[in-house]
Parts: C-alpha cells; sequence; structure tokens
C-alpha cells in the first residue's frame, strides 16, 4: 500500500512538473513593422513644372533686391518685375544659398563678368536635385544689354527656344552694352551699384578659358 501511494505521488508530480513546463513555453510576439516616415522636401520644383512653381513662388516671395559681396567689394542688383519667373528663380536660389559655393568663373574685361557656377561638389548636388531645369525666355523690348545689365546665360547649342539656364547669370561689364545679345539671353535686373567692384574684378588675371587663375568667391544676399 506504502508502495502505491509513492507511485501515485510520483505519478502527480511528473504531470504537474510537465505542465509547469509547458507553461513556460514562449509564444513568439507579433511582429509589428514600423511603416518608413517619407520626409518630403518643402518645395516641389523639378525639370517638369519650373513655371507653375515659379509662378507661385513669385506671389510670396517679392523681394527685387540682392547684394553679390566678393573680396573686391559688394554689386548691388535691382531685379525686374516684368521677367517675373526669372526674378522669382533668382530669389529662390538666392534663399536656399545656392550661389554661396559659386564663383565668377569667367572675366571677358570689357564685355561681361559671368557667374554662378564652381567645383564644388554641393554646386552639382543642387543641379541634380531640381532635375537640371531651365527657364522660358522672358524678353522684353525694354530690358536690352545696358552697362551693368543682369541676364541669364544659356545652352548655344541644340536649344532653338532660347531656355535660360538658372543656375548661371552675367553682368555687362561694356559700357557701350552688349546688345547683339538682345532677345537672345534674357536680361532680368540691373547693377544699381557697386560698377567699380566690378571693374577691379575685370582687371584679375585670367587663362586661357577666361577662367580667373585665382577663384573669386561670392554670397548673395536678400536686401529688400
Amino acid at each position: 500500500m506504502k508502495f502505491f501511494k509513492l507511485f501515485c505521488l510520483f505519478i502527480f508530480l511528473s504531470i504537474f512538473y510537465q505542465c509547469k513546463e509547458e507553461k513556460k513555453v514562449d509564444i513568439p510576439k507579433k511582429t509589428i513593422k514600423k511603416e518608413k516616415k517619407i520626409v518630403k522636401r518643402w518645395d516641389s520644383l523639378n525639370s517638369k513644372n519650373v513655371e507653375a512653381f515659379f509662378t507661385e513662388y513669385e506671389k510670396k516671395n517679392k523681394e527685387t533686391k540682392v547684394v553679390i559681396k566678393t573680396k573686391f567689394g559688394d554689386i548691388k542688383l535691382r531685379l525686374y518685375d516684368d521677367t517675373p519667373i526669372h526674378r522669382a528663380n533668382f530669389i529662390f536660389l538666392t534663399k536656399i544659398k545656392y550661389f554661396n559655393t559659386t564663383e565668377f568663373y569667367r572675366v571677358a574685361k570689357n564685355f561681361v563678368i559671368q557667374g554662378g557656377n564652381s567645383d564644388e561638389t554641393y554646386t552639382k548636388q543642387q543641379r541634380r536635385l531640381y532635375g537640371n531645369y531651365l527657364i522660358k525666355p522672358e524678353f522684353r523690348k525694354n530690358r536690352t544689354h545696358k552697362y551693368g545689365a543682369l541676364a541669364a546665360t544659356r545652352y548655344w547649342e541644340n536649344n532653338p527656344n532660347k531656355l535660360s539656364n538658372p543656375f548661371e547669370f552675367y553682368i555687362v561689364h561694356n559700357r557701350k552694352g552688349a546688345h547683339h545679345l538682345n532677345n537672345e539671353h534674357t536680361v532680368f535686373g540691373e547693377v544699381i551699384s557697386g560698377f567699380d567692384t566690378m571693374d577691379k574684378i575685370a582687371e584679375v588675371k585670367v587663362g586661357v578659358d577666361e577662367w580667373p587663375t585665382k577663384d573669386i568667391r561670392m554670397t548673395v544676399e536678400i536686401l529688400d
């Protein structure tokens, strides 16, 4: 009888222990996938919506005066309201500080000084970011290539519509103007002070490609 009781106790303990072990089995937790947040740029500019983007942008960004700062001094510019897309584009690039990694990369004394490009990685990245977009010309009879005129560069080959390069610009340094360029490049502003700075830049030493032998860095800021 005593043996039977011990046997029953052994069976009971074995069953209890197995149940306890079963309770310890971990049940896999349900995997919850975290959704990745898609961070959108504050702007939507790309090569396909240029005119629509800047038409809206210029309504809220009415600035018309900027200053180009260089080691030779400042050049103050007034941008024209009657070339709204080009004006808005220049203000946009100024506000995102695109020009602050660029330089005057071409100096043709008594003709033009040209800027808005560089070998900086950031400069190239910014161009690619917005799809290397182009701007339709905004030719105006009263906006000519006079002395101090601010105009957009453009590609001459395979560009029958004379679309502007939005990233690069030039300022006419010839006191008689450069009127052979009228209706070829969009004039969208003019120098209001800093002609002496232009003269100093025009005197720098350049290579055969008219690229200054020493970099002429610039920063561009909004004035009004």
